[in-house]
């Protein structure tokens, strides 16, 4: 059941900053965090070498209803995809070769156990042929 008391808001916070030492420890660059446009968000964009990376972080308290990492369903996937197709529209940034990671984190003793998945998933299909491609080539 989902707490309503605001616990959830601050564990959420101090994963995405768990997951920023993370991400920066492994040599990648931050360029946004929880970057909205309307009511799409990411919660990180980096940079590694040239690769935009859209870094999705899931935290738990614990691992007891599953992991963090199946939270991440096809509707959350695509709407992700179209999170990136607006940060990349918002910063000219189309050229750029990009991914898309999850930082799955699950507290324990007042630290957190981390895994960071790489290229997690690609590019949500579109749902029908209305929708435009992820990027423009």
């Amino acid at each position: 059941m989902l707490k309503r008391d605001g616990s959830h808001i601050v564990l959420g916070r101090r994963g995405e900053e768990a997951a920023c030492g993370l991400l920066r420890r492994a040599g990648l660059r931050i360029l946004d965090r929880n970057w909205r446009a309307g009511r799409l968000e990411l919660d990180i964009v980096c940079q590694d070498g040239a690769t935009v990376v859209f870094v999705e972080v899931k935290t738990r308290s614990s691992a007891e209803r599953g992991g963090p990492e199946g939270a991440l369903t096809p509707a959350k996937q695509r709407s992700l995809s179209r999170a990136a197709q607006a940060w990349l529209a918002a910063h000219g940034a189309w050229e750029a070769p990009c991914r898309f990671d999850v930082v799955c984190l699950v507290a324990r003793d007042g630290t957190f156990s981390a895994e960071h998945y790489r290229h997690a998933f690609d590019f949500a299909p579109p749902l029908d042929r209305r929708h435009a491609a992820w990027q423009p080539w």
